[in-house]
């Protein structure tokens, strides 16, 4: 497949279109995202702490707080996992084959994750939307809505979901060099 000038950078490198490189940027973002989600919940976990031992108190929501937050960074830093290739990926098959088959055996992969990522994102909507819509609250004290904490399941997977469609596209049309592998250390710019 050759590439037209359009396609490449100054530097003759292979250049994604912007929607796929759109879709990187999302992905980038909602990995910052569940970053911080992370790090609000070991802050909130240390306050558990101090809250318990030196102030000798109980805790209402920090237990709580720190599971709905682990969920939440857990759903929506699936597309930046992705976007890395941070997955658990076999790729003895991959290197044996030529470019050609390589690409035609990421294509399927990817069709097969996107029909399964599609079920999630099906089932997670409904989920929250039984959740929302009967105004359910979890069971402790602090009665959190839930959700809140279900939303993270669709809009996850429908993140997830987003950054498959741009790795289909990359592994059907991009050049050989953008060809997905499970290389975390050769992560895109």
């Amino acid at each position: 497949m050759s590439h037209t000038p359009a396609d490449t950078d100054p530097a003759g490198a292979f250049r994604p279109p912007a929607g796929v490189r759109l879709i990187g940027a999302i992905s980038t973002a909602f990995g910052i995202c569940a970053a911080f989600m992370i790090l609000a919940a070991v802050l909130v976990t240390c306050h558990m702490i101090f809250v318990r031992a030196v102030l000798g108190q109980s805790t209402i929501w920090q237990t709580e707080a720190v599971i709905y937050l682990m969920i939440g960074a857990t759903m929506l830093g699936l597309p930046f996992v992705q976007r890395l290739r941070g997955h658990v990926g076999v790729d003895l098959l991959p290197s044996l084959l030529p470019p050609l088959a390589r690409r035609v055996l990421a294509s399927v992969v990817m069709l097969a994750t996107i029909a399964m990522t599609g079920a999630m994102l099906w089932y997670g909507w409904e989920m929250f939307h039984m959740s929302w819509a009967r105004g359910w609250k979890s069971e402790s004290v602090w009665a959190f809505p839930l959700w809140i904490t279900y939303l993270s399941v669709p809009l996850g997977f429908g993140l997830y979901l987003l950054q498959l469609l741009g790795d289909l596209w990359l592994a059907a049309f991009g050049a050989p060099e953008a060809l997905p592998e499970p290389h975390p250390e050769r992560s895109p710019d």
